[in-house]
């Protein structure tokens, strides 16, 4: 056997264990997803009923429930894309400053990314009711008496803020990072040019961060797409269903009501939604990326 085959077969051999072990687990899955979403079961009987298109037809027509969901995480999604966003670059400009207290400054604002987001949520949902209560008790202020997470005009963004409050420190170290990339000769053409701080910033700086622009977006864009576990802990998609993300809603569909079929329908339909949503953004941001 010629060496270039041996190394062909090896890498054939050492590749075959992860193809396997991601079929089983993901493609395997999403094929029996697809499947099910054309059926009735429940998750316990042995067969499941065929029924064509009726699970898709109750999504659409007799169900408001998932449109409903839908409409909650595109809001919510617009409002940690943005705030997340704006935020995490402007803390990351103040953080690339040289002041003795960066570094520790760093480390504070990215201690909540590695907590656990059923953790956060659970801090925050009792900082929501007792800690705001005794602060209302010690102040007298209104704003710490009212219901954050019991109001249904309240609540949207009581749960968007724990998130943006909760990723903040993962944008700010790839902005960070971002701004420290950018080329020093390039800002000191600038200066020598007579630009100024603001025009530096807006016409150089900013350019010069696309690729920093695309992650970020990216990623805060499929963060907030698959909110889940900050909404359960805080609300479990209350009151009534003011925060009923799509992902929970399938969730309470497939595991709750014991309806696999419709629950499938729905995480077919969103899966679609978000690849569709996440490359038209991807694209998008690609083409305004400037090269050096």
């Amino acid at each position: 056997m010629s060496k270039k085959a041996k190394r062909q077969l090896e890498t054939v051999l050492f590749s075959l264990p992860a193809i396997i072990l991601v079929c089983l687990m993901m493609y395997l899955p999403f094929v029996l997803s697809g499947y099910y979403s054309l059926t009735e079961w429940n998750g316990i009987s042995k067969e499941a009923e065929f029924i064509g298109l009726q699970n898709f037809k109750t999504i659409f027509v007799e169900s408001s429930d998932f449109r409903e969901s839908l409409w909650f995480t595109t809001r919510y999604t617009f409002f940690f894309v943005i705030f997340s966003n704006v935020f995490a670059l402007a803390l990351a400009v103040v953080l690339t400053k040289k002041f003795k207290a960066a570094n520790f400054f760093r480390g504070i604002f990215f201690i909540p990314y590695i907590m656990s987001m059923t953790i956060v949520g659970f801090i925050w949902k009792f900082i929501f009711t007792s800690g705001f209560e005794k602060l209302y008790e010690i102040t007298e202020w209104g704003l710490w008496n009212y219901s954050w997470l019991g109001d249904t005009k309240l609540v949207f963004y009581s749960v968007a803020f724990v998130g943006v409050w909760q990723s903040l420190g993962f944008y700010i170290v790839l902005y960070i990072a971002g701004l420290q990339a950018v080329p020093k000769d390039v800002m000191e053409a600038a200066v020598v040019d007579g630009a100024s701080n603001r025009q530096k910033f807006f016409k150089v700086t900013l350019p010069l961060l696309g690729p920093s622009f695309t992650t970020c977006i990216f990623m805060s864009l499929t963060n907030g797409l698959k909110v889940f576990d900050i909404i359960l802990a805080l609300t479990k998609g209350g009151p009534g269903t003011a925060t009923n993300s799509v992902t929970l809603q399938i969730y309470k569909e497939a595991f709750t009501n014991n309806n696999y079929g419709l629950g499938s329908a729905q995480s077919i339909i969103y899966f679609l939604f978000v690849l569709i949503l996440t490359q038209l953004v991807l694209k998008g941001f690609s083409r305004k990326e400037v090269d050096l």
